[in-house]
């Protein structure tokens, strides 16, 4: 088989030195969408985008955590670590959670510490849980988990796993935005550092069962994530805590999100994404933004 569970959750954790400058954080902002303001303002001039655009006003968006150091251990890199041969084309980001232990400054160093935290059998796919935990001289910054789905690895015999699964949401929800995804969105988010031409090739795309390429889930994640910041917590990216979902469908560039949030006490956020031009189909589901 494989994967082989037992060897990669007992496999050494890969540790990496990693870095970032304003630019990186501005080419992340701008391949999640920053600078296109939906209400049609200037993009150059809306004080609201400039805190994602412009250096004297740059603040982080803490989905940044998940391209922060581009090429240090993470899921490409996961997906080699011993106990673990996968064809990339059968493979599928299923979902994301994000911890911040602190607000995460424009510019740092830091260490980025990699392991394959649980492996789970759901019979015809196996999936990884892979963790990576990042810190830098004045302590812990933030820990990714990263949960991959891999086609035809499972039926070993193994631990399911937990259900994240969450019970709909009630009622009509507080606030709905709609946000376009550019034509050209994944060319623009893969600057950042996910290389999979699952995002690019047609032919690659093609093989992994798709009519064309599909925008990163981690995209839709980042441009989520900014919706709730800019919409619910007044644009206050230092009062995310945490933020996690579930890949439940794919999204084609030029696409539109539909995002709709609850408030579920005074410190989540609860929301769905869909879309549009497919009958509201899934995009994200089960999804939490924890927040000061």
């Amino acid at each position: 088989m494989p994967i082989d569970a037992a060897k990669a959750l007992a496999a050494e954790p890969r540790s990496a030195e990693i870095s970032w400058t304003p630019k990186d954080v501005q080419l992340y902002h701008l391949g999640v969408g920053a600078g296109a303001n939906p209400d049609r303002r200037s993009p150059a001039t809306d004080p609201d985008e400039l805190r994602y655009t412009l250096e004297s006003r740059l603040h982080v968006l803490p989905s940044f955590a998940t391209v922060a150091g581009a090429g240090s251990p993470g899921v490409i890199s996961g997906l080699s670590m011993p106990g673990v041969d996968v064809d990339l084309a059968r493979v599928l980001h299923g979902g994301q959670s994000l911890a911040l232990h602190r607000p995460i400054p424009t510019e740092g160093t830091a260490t980025a510490t990699a392991r394959v935290a649980a492996v789970y059998d759901k019979g015809k796919a196996a999936i990884l849980v892979l963790r990576t935990e990042v810190a830098d001289a004045e302590g812990p910054l933030w820990t990714n988990d990263a949960q991959i789905f891999v086609r035809g690895e499972g039926g070993w015999g193994g631990d399911r796993g937990p259900s994240t699964r969450l019970d709909p949401p009630s009622g009509e929800p507080d606030r709905t935005v709609e946000r376009t995804v550019r034509e050209d969105q994944a060319l623009l988010y893969r600057l950042s550092g996910d290389w999979n031409p699952l995002h690019a090739d047609p032919e690659f795309a093609k093989r992994a069962g798709f009519d064309r390429p599909i925008l990163h889930g981690l995209c839709t994640y980042g441009i989520t994530l900014k919706a709730v910041v800019d919409t619910l917590l007044g644009g206050d990216v230092g009062r995310v805590r945490a933020y996690g979902t579930r890949f439940a469908g794919v999204v084609f560039p030029g696409e539109t999100l539909r995002i709709r949030m609850w408030r579920q006490g005074d410190a989540t956020v609860r929301v769905s994404v869909t879309a549009v031009e497919r009958e509201d189909a899934p995009v994200l589901a089960d999804t939490l933004v924890e927040h000061s």
